[in-house]
């Protein structure tokens, strides 16, 4: 489940054609109720033991997964667009949230008191990026930084798990470290929390192929029987203990000005990832039934829900792709699902919270390692050595996890995209062209052998956006050509297609540029110019670069408003 918007485009690049709208009536009012109904008993019993585990990845109390989990679910039934979402903890937020709670200072209420402050700072900035309209903003991390992230992260995740089966301690922080570690402490592993995690982790994988059952409800309830027969304590077996629902409390910690901004630049980082991941698996569903969300609606939404749970002291809450998946295979026809689910595992949490507090470590650190091997499918690597694209970004994004942690490991590997998208761009990318045979098309002359020059014109276009990183290298590389040039050039036609806007760094450039042509006698004209550009070069537009020089219309109506002057110099 981590980063579930990796796994969901996966799913989609594997499976295209299963993403299409549903032609078929809506069934009645009473047969859509019932079967939200159906569909939230069976999602609750995969919610209830995930909620426990993602908290105690988080390294917070159980409870404060159950609080997260009841409030996702309400908060985004009521306020949401998406019928099939099921907002609850996620594996990616659990991890970020350790990463970030566990360097702070003091014991356990200390962390709780900074998880808090950290969901609530989250909630309210998804609810500033809804009023400001941002809804887009999942955009900022491409996919291959999310696919090779989600499998470094579920890699991590999965690791981390292995100390509460084996019984033992690592004494590192870094992924590849602690597996090193774990190996080298064989002699010390705890065979009965092996046995018991392996058992676990068997049932899981063999039920997990039958939706007729949640599987992690059937180990979660087979680990709390089998404590009633085997003293897992006095076997070196921990328990999850106390779940205190009695003493939650309502507000946020005191913290003074630099705390708070301290939290809110890592609350931005969390904020990114829970709408990376939620709001892709929103859209996958919704693309695939046909149905209509609104991204700006949803980001309030997801606001209030870890707002709400920041102020009741639990873990951060999107909506993760797995718990989408199976509400949307159990049935479910509108949000009541959610609601549904949440009333069932209310019930469960009433009456049987002393029984959930026997269930053994291993028990729930087999659960996590179910939920995330889902995103430990080597295949979503595979488009991109098929398309010979961004191989370097998702294997960076990979290493970045593994090597760096996981808050810096996203920083980084948001970076390592970022720097090579900037190279892309800042590459003086340029072809010549020429008219193909005697069409009104002109093309790259280098990759059709049947395109001419036009005589005494030299016509190139950029192949990037022309912007203040790449403007004065894409003009030298003009220079170069026109320098190379046989036969004399009385116009140089600049052809900006690839350049929906135009800084002041390229504006000035472009007027030195034709500044230069105009005392060698020649004259620069600028061709398909989209609005926001022309209009920009207007308003600068003067003696070395006239309005005269600027068109929105096409090469070939250029070229052909030039033909008399320059049969009339022939």
């Amino acid at each position: 489940m981590t980063i579930d918007t990796g796994h969901a485009a996966a799913v989609q690049l594997q499976n295209p054609s299963s993403y299409t709208s549903s032609s078929e009536p809506p069934p009645p009012r009473k047969v859509r109720i019932a079967r939200d109904i159906l569909a939230g008993v069976s999602i609750a019993g995969l919610l209830l033991p995930e909620a426990i585990a993602y908290a105690n990845i988080a390294g917070l109390p159980p409870q404060a997964g159950l609080i997260a989990l009841l409030t996702g679910l309400v908060v985004y039934a009521l306020a949401g667009s998406s019928r099939f979402a099921i907002v609850s903890g996620t594996s990616s937020s659990a991890a970020v949230l350790a990463a970030t709670v566990g360097a702070s200072a003091g014991g356990v209420g200390a962390q709780v008191a900074y998880a808090a402050a950290l969901v609530a700072a989250t909630g309210i900035l998804f609810l500033l990026a809804g009023a400001a309209r941002l809804g887009a903003m999942s955009d900022f991390i491409s996919k291959p930084v999310l696919r090779g992230f989600a499998f470094g992260l579920a890699l991590t995740i999965a690791i981390k798990q292995l100390p509460t089966i084996l019984g033992v301690q690592s004494h590192y922080s870094d992924t590849l470290r602690i597996a090193f570690d774990l190996v080298h402490q064989a002699p010390s592993w705890n065979w009965y929390g092996v046995a018991l995690g392996v058992s676990a982790l068997g049932i899981l994988f063999g039920l997990g192929r039958s939706a007729r059952m949640p599987a992690t409800l059937a180990v979660m309830v087979l680990g709390i029987a089998s404590g009633y027969w085997v003293d897992w304590q006095g076997h070196g077996v921990g328990t999850v203990g106390l779940i205190d629902l009695h003493s939650m409390t309502f507000g946020l910690p005191r913290f003074d000005r630099s705390q708070w901004l301290q939290t809110a630049e890592l609350a931005f980082a969390l904020m990114l990832i829970l709408y990376a991941e939620s709001y892709g698996s929103i859209r996958s569903f919704a693309l695939r039934h046909g149905d209509i969300v609104s991204a700006n609606r949803d980001l309030v939404a997801l606001g209030s829900a870890n707002l709400v749970s920041g102020l009741l002291h639990g873990m951060p809450v999107g909506a993760g792709y797995s718990a989408t998946s199976a509400n949307e295979a159990a049935g479910a026809q509108t949000r009541l699902a959610g609601l549904c689910a949440a009333a069932v595992i209310a019930l469960i949490v009433l009456m049987m919270l002393q029984q959930l507090s026997r269930t053994p470590e291993p028990v729930l650190a087999a659960i996590v390692i179910y939920a995330v091997s889902h995103s430990l499918h080597p295949n979503i690597f595979k488009p991109y050595w098929t398309w010979r694209r961004d191989r370097l970004v998702v294997i960076a994004a990979l290493l970045a996890v593994l090597v760096f942690g996981v808050l810096h490991g996203l920083l980084v590997s948001i970076g390592v995209s970022l720097i090579l998208a900037l190279r892309n761009l800042s590459e003086p990318a340029v072809s010549v062209l020429g008219r193909l045979r005697d069409s009104h098309d002109f093309v790259d002359i280098s990759a059709h052998m049947d395109a001419s020059p036009i005589p005494g014109i030299t016509i190139v276009r950029p192949e990037v956006p022309l912007f203040f990183a790449n403007a004065e290298r894409v003009l030298s590389k003009v220079r170069l050509m026109l320098r190379g040039q046989s036969t004399p050039v009385q116009t140089v036609i600049l052809s900006l297609e690839e350049t929906p806007d135009v800084d002041s760094s390229a504006i000035e450039a472009l007027r030195i540029f034709s500044a230069e042509l105009a005392s060698r006698g020649q004259q620069l004209l600028l061709v398909r110019l989209k609005p926001r550009a022309l209009t920009a070069l207007e308003r600068a537009s003067d003696a070395t670069l006239p309005r005269s020089a600027l068109w929105e219309l096409s090469v070939d109506k250029c070229v052909q408003s030039l033909e008399p002057e320059m049969n009339e110099k022939r």
